[in-house]
C-alpha cells in the first residue's frame, strides 16, 4: 500500500527568488511530497501569482505566514500540511519557524537557522515541548560520495584524524556592482542578514560539512574576517583555524571575493593511516590516499561503497548527480522521518541522517565566535553552544 504524500507549504520563494525554486525542485524529486500552500511574497498578487504559476488553489496563497499557519493549523488533519520549507533571508528564518511549531507543523528551514544562537535555543525548547520535528538545509550532507567519505572515516580507514582544511570560495560578490541583485542585496544588509555574510552564508556550510564528514566537533577557533569591498558592513572573505575535540587541528577558508571561482567547496581530511579528499565541482568523485601508496579513486556507482551512499545514488555510474540531487535526498530523509513520526515511532535526526536543531544551534555558535574572534586581540574563542 503506498503511502500518502507528505504536504508541504513554502515561506519565500516568490518571483525572483532563486532558492525557492530550487527547493521545490528538490521536494518534488522523489514524488514523496506535494507542495499545497504558500506564502511566497509579503506582496499579495506577488503570493497569488507565484501559485497560480505553480498550479496551487488560490485559496491556500496566503497574504503573510501568520495567516498561513493559522488557516492551515484548523484544517482537517488530512487536509492540513504537514511541514513548511523556509525559504526567505535570514531575519525571518526564527520567526517564520517559531510560529509554525507552535502550531504543531514540523519545519524544514534555510540556514542559518536564525539571527543568532539565543533564538536558535528558543527553538530547541519549542521543538522539545510541542514534539514536532525540525530540519535545516545543510545541502552538502546530501552528496552520495560525501555519505561515503563520512562512513569511510567512521570506519577508520583513516585512523585517527589529525588536520581538517576545508575550503568554500566564491567570486560573485568580487566588486561593488555585483550587489544590485536580490540575492546580495539582502546579504550585505544586517538587519536580514545578521552579523556575517560571509561566514553566515557559506562559511557555516563549510563547517558543518568538516563536522559531519569528521566525525568531530568544533570546540576552539582563532577568525580573521575580511571587508575586501570598500563600503561593506560585512565580511566578505575570512580564515578561520580550528580545534577540534579529538585535539587534532584544521583550517576553514571562506571567501566570496575569489574572482574566477564559482562554487568550489573542497574538503580535506588527513588521518594517520590515510587521507581523502572531495570537491563539489567533481562530486561523483572520492581521493582515498594511503602512505606511500597508489592514490584510489572511488566513483558514484562504481564498486562497493556504504548502504547510505547507495541509497543516496539515483543515476546509474558515470551519470553526474550534484547539487539538486543532494537538495533532494534531505528533503526524502525528511518526508521519511514524517512518515515514522505520523506512525507513532520515536525518531531522531541522525537515524534520519536529516540535519536539525543541535546542527543550527552550532551553526549558529560558530557564526557568533567567528564574529567576535576576529573582532578581538586575543583571537582563540572556545565553542560554546550551550
Amino acid at each position: 500500500m503506498s503511502k500518502a504524500k507528505i504536504r508541504m507549504a513554502m515561506v519565500g520563494g516568490g518571483e525572483g527568488a532563486f532558492i525557492g525554486a530550487i527547493h521545490r525542485i528538490a521536494a518534488r524529486l522523489d514524488g514523496m511530497i506535494e507542495l499545497v500552500a504558500g506564502a511566497f511574497s509579503s506582496d499579495a498578487n506577488k503570493c497569488k501569482a507565484t501559485g497560480e504559476l505553480l498550479g496551487l488553489d488560490s485559496s491556500r496563497c496566503y497574504d503573510s505566514y501568520q495567516s498561513l499557519f493559522s488557516a492551515e493549523a484548523k484544517l482537517p488533519t488530512d487536509e492540513r500540511i504537514d511541514f513548511v520549507a523556509i525559504v526567505t533571508p535570514n531575519h525571518l528564518h526564527f520567526p517564520v519557524a517559531k510560529m509554525a511549531l507552535e502550531h504543531g507543523i514540523h519545519v524544514l528551514s534555510d540556514k542559518p537557522a536564525t539571527l543568532t544562537l539565543a533564538e536558535a535555543k528558543q527553538l530547541q525548547a519549542i521543538i522539545a515541548k510541542q514534539q514536532v520535528l525540525y530540519g535545516l538545509t545543510h545541502t552538502y550532507t546530501g552528496y552520495p560520495m560525501i555519505k561515503e567519505a563520512k562512513h569511510r572515516v567512521k570506519a577508520s580507514e583513516l585512523g585517527t584524524i589529525r588536520k581538517v582544511i576545508v575550503e568554500y570560495t566564491q567570486g560573485w560578490l568580487s566588486h561593488s556592482e555585483d550587489e544590485g541583485s536580490k540575492q546580495a542585496s539582502w546579504r550585505l544588509d544586517t538587519s536580514k542578514s545578521g552579523i556575517s555574510c560571509c561566514m553566515g552564508d557559506i562559511g557555516v556550510h563549510a563547517a558543518n560539512l568538516a563536522e559531519y564528514v569528521a566525525g568531530l566537533e568544533i570546540t576552539e577557533l582563532c577568525a580573521d574576517l575580511n571587508h575586501v569591498v570598500d563600503g561593506r558592513s560585512l565580511d566578505d572573505d575570512g580564515t578561520v583555524l580550528l580545534r577540534f575535540n579529538n585535539g587534532c587541528k584544521g583550517v576553514l577558508l571562506a571567501s566570496q571575493i575569489a574572482i574566477g571561482d564559482e562554487n568550489n567547496l573542497r574538503l580535506r581530511i588527513y588521518g594517520d593511516k590515510a587521507s581523502l579528499e572531495w570537491s563539489q565541482l567533481e562530486p561523483n568523485s572520492l581521493w582515498l590516499r594511503g602512505h606511500n601508496q597508489p592514490s584510489i579513486l572511488l566513483r558514484a556507482g562504481v564498486g562497493e561503497l556504504h548502504p547510505d551512499t547507495q541509497n543516496a545514488l539515483r543515476a546509474p555510474a558515470g551519470h553526474p548527480e550534484g547539487y539538486l540531487e543532494a537538495f533532494a535526498n534531505i528533503y526524502r530523509n525528511f518526508a521519511a522521518q514524517i512518515h515514522a513520526f505520523k506512525q507513532g515511532d520515536h525518531v531522531t535526526n541522525s537515524s534520519f541522517d536529516v540535519p536539525g536543531i543541535n546542527e543550527a544551534m552550532r551553526g549558529m555558535a560558530f557564526i557568533e565566535h567567528v564574529v567576535a574572534s576576529s573582532k578581538q586581540d586575543i583571537k582563540w574563542q572556545k565553542l560554546q553552544v550551550g
